[in-house]
C-alpha cells in the first residue's frame, strides 16, 4: 500500500522496453513465444495457425505470396453453437438470394476483406469444399457471393469455413427482412451508352450538310441523312431522356416546379420542332444538340451516382441486431427468429451478444455495455431480477434472460418511431435546392422575353414567330443550369469522398453549406475508441509485471483485457494457483507471491478517492498499484474545435457523466452550451429547439443512440472508424481518420454554391449571345451545335477546375487516399 499522497500520484508513463517480437507469419502481428509454429512459420495464436494449416492443405497458400501477413490479427474461438441457428430452414431461407432445393446462392457482407490477398482466397472458397460451386467477391462492397449445393454443404458450414478462416460474415435483422439488392441500377448505363451512341451518330451524319456551307449536298443524300437522324434520335427523346421527363411529372404532381420541368419542355420543343423541319423538308432541325445535351445531363448524374453507391446511408436498429436467438425451451434449446420473440421467452446470451429485447435478467452476472443505445462509456453491473433494454450489449460470462416486451415493443424501437423517422428529409432539401430556385425565376424571364419576340414579330413579321420563338426555348434552355449544378455537385462529392466524407446525395452539399450550429456528441465521437493507460502506487518490477500480465490474460474481463494491452507482450509463467471471483477479481499465487487483481474491497484497499477511481487495483504481496484507464479525445479535436468556434454555434450532447466537463469548457470554450447524461430523446428535442430558433443544425454522432437526433437534424453526419461497419441512417458518413480536415470539408461544401452561381453567369452569356441570335430569327442548326457543346464543355471545365482550386487551397486532397 502507498503511505504518502506523493507516492500515490506518481505515474508510470514509460512502458518497458522489449527485444523485437518475432512477426506472425498469418497476420503480422507480434509473437509472444515461438512455440506455436510449422517449420520456420510462427504463428502469434492457435487461430493462425490453424488457418495456415487449411490453407496449405487444399494448395492455397498464393494467398501469402499476394501481400505479406495478409490476414485479420488475433482470429478468435467461436462456439460450436455460435451459428447453430442457421440449422432452422426457416432462418436460413431468409437470407437466400436464390435457390431450387439444392443449388443456391447466398450473400454475406465480410466487415474483414482489406487487400488482394482477401479477394484471391474468398474467390478460391471452392477448393476448400467440393459443395462450393463458385465465389464472387465485391471488393468495394465487402460483399461476397456463394453458390452451393445444399446436398453438399450447410449455409450453416459455409458460415462456419468463412469464420475460421479469419472471414466471420456480419449477419443482421436487416439481411432477413429485406431482399434488396445494393448493386447499382444499371438502367441510368443503359440510357446514358444509348445517348452517347445516338449522339455521336447523328453529329456525324450532321456534318456534311454543316459542311457544305453554301454549296449544298444531292437532295437524296440530304434527306436521307436527316431521316436516319431522326431515327437515332427516337431512343435519346423516349428512353434517356426518359430520366427528366418522370422527375418533371413527379414535380408537378407535387405542384412544384423543379428543374427538369423546363428541360424538357425545351427537350419537347427541340424535339417536334427538329420533326416538323424533316417532315417538310426545310431544315435539319436540331436533333444534334437535344441528343448532346441529354448524353452531358446523364454523365453529370452518373458521376454523382457512382461517388456514393457504395455506403449505405439509410439504417435502422434492424442492421444491428441479430437475425436469430437462443431461447431455452422444455425441449432445450432452439434457434428462433427475433421477429417471432414473445413476452416470457427465456433467452441464453454469451459474451459480446446483443441483448434482442426488454427483459429481466433471470440467471448470471450481467454486464451490460449500453454505449451505443445511451452514449454511457462504462458497462452496468445489472443484479438478477433487474431490467436490461434491447440494444445493450453482455461483456462477460453467459446469462440468462425473461423478455418482457417483444421486439417492436422495445425502448430503441420506440426511438425509432419517432416522428423525426417519418418525415422525409430528402424531399424536403430538394424542394428548397438553389436550383429549383433558380430555375424557377429563369423560366418566368425566358418565357417573357419569348412572349416578347412573339409580339414583336407579330407586328412587324408573323411568319418568324414559330421559328424565333421556339429557338429561344431550344438554345437558352436551363440545361446550363442543370450542368452547373450537376458537374459542381459531382465534382465536390468525389473530393469531399477522397477525403473521407461520403454524402448520401448532391443535396447534402447544400446544406452543409447552410449550416449555422454544429452539435458534437461526445463517446466514440470526440473519444476514440482506443484507451489510455497510466498507473500509480507501487512501481512493479518487470518481473512483477510478467507475472500480473500472464494472470490477466487468462479473465475475458474488459479491465483484465486493458491490463494486459498496457502491460505488453511476456514470456508465459505458471502459476501455482488461480481463481476468478465474479464481480470482485483475480486472485493467484506465483512462485510462492500473492497477487490479486480486482477491486478496492477485494485487493484490500480501504482509502479510495471517489472523484478519480481506478479501473482496478493491484495487490503484490500486499503492495498496491492503482490502474487508470482514460478515455482520450482524438488528437485533432483540440486544433478543430476553435476553428469551428469562429464559423458556427457550437454544442455538446452527450448521455455520459460530466467528469470531463472542465476540460470540454476549456476546449469549446464558454459560450458553448455543454449538456451530459442526455437521452436520446433528449438530444432529439434540443435539435428542434435549435431549429425553432431558426438555426440550420448539423448533428455529428456514431451510435444508435445519436440517431434520432441525426434524423432531426437538417445534416446528420456518422463518424466512423470503419465506414462499412455499421451506422445510424444520416446524410453522410465521416472517416474519422480524416476527422481533423471536417472544417475544410465544411468550406469546401459551402463553398460549392457560390461555384454554382458562377458557372451559371458564364452560360448567361452564352444565352445572351444564343438569344440576340434567335430573337432576330436567325438562329441555325450549325450554330446552335456550336454554341451548345461550347458552353457545356465551359462549364465542365470552370466546375472541375474551381473545385480543385479550392480544394488545393484548403490542403485538402484531390485524389482517393
Amino acid at each position: 500500500m502507498p503511505t504518502t499522497e506523493q507516492e500515490r500520484s506518481t505515474i508510470i508513463i514509460s512502458k518497458p522496453v522489449k527485444k523485437e517480437a518475432t512477426k506472425c507469419y498469418h497476420c503480422g502481428t507480434d509473437c509472444i513465444t515461438n512455440t506455436i509454429a510449422i517449420e520456420d512459420k510462427v504463428f502469434c495464436c492457435e487461430g493462425c495457425k490453424l488457418v495456415y494449416e487449411i490453407l496449405n492443405e487444399n494448395g492455397l497458400c498464393d494467398y501469402y505470396k499476394l501481400q505479406s501477413h495478409p490476414g485479420l490479427s488475433q482470429i478468435k474461438a467461436t462456439r460450436s453453437d455460435k451459428f447453430a441457428y442457421l440449422d432452422n430452414e426457416d432462418i436460413a431461407s431468409k437470407l437466400y438470394k436464390f435457390t431450387d432445393g439444392n443449388n443456391t446462392m447466398v450473400t454475406f457482407y465480410i466487415p474483414g476483406v482489406h487487400c488482394a490477398s482477401c479477394m484471391w482466397l474468398l474467390e478460391h472458397m471452392n477448393k476448400l469444399d467440393a459443395g462450393i460451386t463458385e465465389s464472387r467477391l465485391n471488393f468495394t462492397n465487402k460483399e461476397v457471393t456463394i453458390r452451393f449445393q445444399q446436398q453438399k454443404i450447410s449455409i450453416r458450414k459455409i458460415v462456419e469455413l468463412l469464420t475460421t478462416i479469419g472471414y466471420e460474415p456480419y449477419i443482421s435483422l436487416d439481411d432477413a427482412e429485406q431482399k434488396k439488392s445494393k448493386n447499382y441500377d444499371k438502367k441510368l448505363i443503359y440510357k446514358l451508352g444509348v445517348a452517347g451512341f445516338c449522339f455521336g451518330n447523328i453529329m456525324l451524319m450532321s456534318f456534311p450538310e454543316y459542311l457544305s456551307m453554301d454549296k449544298g449536298i444531292e437532295n437524296q443524300y440530304a434527306f436521307l441523312f436527316r431521316i436516319l437522324n431522326l431515327v437515332l434520335s427516337l431512343p435519346v427523346f423516349f428512353y434517356s431522356a426518359s430520366e427528366f421527363f418522370s422527375s418533371a411529372w413527379a414535380g408537378l404532381k407535387q405542384k412544384i416546379l423543379n428543374i427538369d420541368a423546363p428541360i424538357v419542355l425545351a427537350l419537347i420543343i427541340t424535339f417536334s420542332r427538329s420533326v416538323y423541319e424533316i417532315a417538310t423538308n426545310t431544315g435539319s432541325g436540331y436533333l444534334d444538340s437535344m441528343s448532346g445535351i441529354v448524353f452531358f445531363m446523364l454523365v453529370g448524374r452518373v458521376v454523382q451516382e457512382r461517388t456514393y453507391r457504395s455506403i449505405s446511408f439509410h439504417r435502422d436498429y434492424k442492421s444491428y441486431f441479430p437475425i436469430a436467438v437462443n431461447v431455452i425451451t422444455k425441449d432445450g434449446i432452439v434457434s428462433k427468429n427475433l421477429q417471432d420473440l414473445k413476452e416470457k421467452d427465456i433467452v441464453e446470451l454469451h459474451n459480446d451478444e446483443i441483448i434482442p429485447a426488454d427483459a429481466i435478467v433471470v440467471k448470471g452476472n450481467a454486464r451490460i455495455d449500453y454505449s451505443f443505445v445511451t452514449g454511457e462509456s462504462e458497462p452496468v453491473m445489472i443484479e438478477t431480477g433487474k431490467q436490461v433494454y434491447a440494444g445493450g450489449k453482455q461483456t462477460g460470462e453467459k446469462i440468462t434472460i425473461q423478455i418482457v416486451k417483444p421486439v417492436a415493443g422495445s425502448y430503441l424501437t420506440s426511438l425509432w418511431n419517432h416522428h423525426s423517422f417519418t418525415k422525409n428529409k430528402i424531399e424536403k432539401n430538394n424542394r428548397d435546392s438553389i436550383i429549383h430556385v433558380m430555375s424557377k425565376y429563369f423560366t418566368i424571364v425566358l418565357f417573357t422575353l419569348a412572349a416578347a419576340t412573339a409580339i414583336y414579330w407579330w407586328m412587324h413579321d408573323p411568319s418568324k414567330i414559330l421559328p424565333s420563338v421556339s429557338a429561344m426555348l431550344i438554345v437558352a434552355c436551363p440545361c446550363a443550369l442543370l450542368l452547373a449544378a450537376t458537374y459542381t455537385n459531382g465534382n465536390l462529392l468525389r473530393l469531399l469522398s477522397n477525403n473521407g466524407l461520403y454524402l448520401r446525395d448532391a443535396t447534402v452539399i447544400e446544406q452543409l453549406g447552410d449550416v449555422s450550429h454544429v452539435v458534437f456528441d461526445k463517446t466514440g465521437t470526440l473519444t476514440q475508441g482506443s484507451k489510455q493507460f497510466h498507473t500509480t502506487g507501487h512501481q512493479m518490477t518487470e518481473t512483477e509485471k510478467s507475472w500480473v500480465y500472464n494472470i490477466a490474460s487468462h479473465s475475458k474481463h474488459p479491465y483484465s483485457k486493458a491490463l494486459v494491452k498496457f502491460l505488453g507482450a511476456y514470456p508465459i509463467v505458471t502459476a501455482e494457483k488461480w481463481e476468478e471471483h465474479t464481480g470482485k477479481g483475480l486472485y493467484a499465487e506465483v512462485a510462492g507471491n500473492i497477487i490479486k487483481i480486482g477491486s478496492a474491497s477485494f485487493t484490500g484497499v480501504t482509502h479510495e478517492n471517489e472523484n478519480n477511481k481506478p479501473a482496478l487495483y493491484i495487490s503484490i504481496n500486499d503492495k498496491v498499484t492503482a490502474f487508470y484507464i482514460t478515455t482520450e479525445f482524438r488528437d485533432d479535436i483540440p486544433q478543430m474545435i476553435p476553428v469551428l468556434h469562429n464559423r458556427y454555434g457550437l454544442s455538446l450532447l452527450s448521455g455520459d457523466n460530466d467528469r470531463q466537463r472542465e476540460r470540454l469548457e476549456g476546449i469549446f470554450g464558454k459560450s458553448s452550451e455543454l449538456l451530459f447524461e442526455q437521452k436520446p430523446i433528449d438530444k432529439l428535442q434540443y435539435i428542434e429547439m435549435l431549429q425553432k430558433k431558426g438555426q440550420k443544425v448539423l448533428m455529428m454522432g456514431d451510435g444508435l443512440n445519436d440517431a434520432g437526433a441525426l434524423q432531426q437534424s437538417n445534416v446528420g453526419i456518422t463518424l466512423a472508424d470503419d465506414i462499412n461497419n455499421f451506422t445510424p441512417s444520416c446524410d453522410a458518413i465521416l472517416d474519422a481518420r480524416k476527422f481533423g480536415k471536417f472544417p475544410a470539408l465544411l468550406r469546401l461544401a459551402h463553398s460549392g454554391k457560390y461555384i454554382i452561381y458562377f458557372s451559371f453567369f458564364i452560360s448567361i452569356l452564352y444565352n445572351i449571345v444564343g438569344l440576340s441570335i434567335s430573337m432576330q430569327g436567325k438562329m441555325s442548326p450549325m450554330i446552335a451545335a456550336i454554341l451548345m457543346p461550347v458552353s457545356t464543355l465551359s462549364i465542365v471545365l470552370i466546375t472541375t477546375g474551381l473545385g480543385s482550386v479550392i480544394a488545393k487551397r484548403l490542403h485538402l486532397s484531390l485524389k482517393a487516399s
